[in-house]
């Protein structure tokens, strides 16, 4: 009971109540605890604090520069596909023409070889008339020489007939065959 007899006999508690020897004691200990935290904890606290800080200073650095040379990166990535969208389109333009080139190249080939059939087609078609009409001629000449000598109860000679189909050939026109099929 002690302590109730100092707050007794000092009307106070002996923790608030202000002690000399106490608190000498106390700035006494906490000088000695500041002098050895100022030489020895505080140095290193505040080496690892300035390695931290050139630490933080290089890794914001670092990634200054590595966001430099990224936008740098970008700029020339964006180049190069600007580069390579001229390039396609320049591609595409030079096969356009290449088509084009080869679509008339064959259209005109087409033209020639139709061309080339239609008058292959106009010599053969006047080959062929001239061949019926030449065998119209003898078809003609023929049923001449049979018909003179039905009619005249003869044989003709080889001057004869020749005369008669020469005659029957000089009536007919000839030329009007020739005209209808060219």
């Amino acid at each position: 009971m002690p302590i109730f007899a100092a707050e007794s006999a000092g009307g106070g508690n002996f923790l608030v109540s202000p002690n000399v020897g106490i608190m000498l004691w106390t700035l006494l200990a906490f000088g000695l605890t500041l002098f050895i935290l100022w030489k020895l904890a505080f140095p290193r606290i505040g080496e690892a604090l300035d390695k931290r800080q050139k630490a933080i200073e290089e890794a914001i650095d670092a990634s200054e520069r590595t966001k430099a040379e990224a936008d740098e990166l970008l700029a020339e990535y964006r180049e190069r596909l600007k580069e390579a969208r001229v390039q396609a389109e320049e591609i595409v333009a030079r096969a356009r023409k290449a088509a084009e080139v080869h679509e008339r190249e064959s259209l005109d080939a087409a033209r020639g070889q139709r061309e080339e059939l239609m008058e292959q087609t106009r010599r053969d078609i006047e080959a062929e008339t001239r061949r019926a009409i030449q065998e119209i001629r003898n078809e003609v000449a023929d049923l001449t020489v049979l018909a003179t000598e039905k009619v005249t109860r003869k044989t003709l000679n080889e001057a004869d007939q020749r005369r008669l189909v020469d005659e029957a050939l000089a009536e007919l026109d000839f030329t009007a065959l020739t005209r209808e099929g060219s």
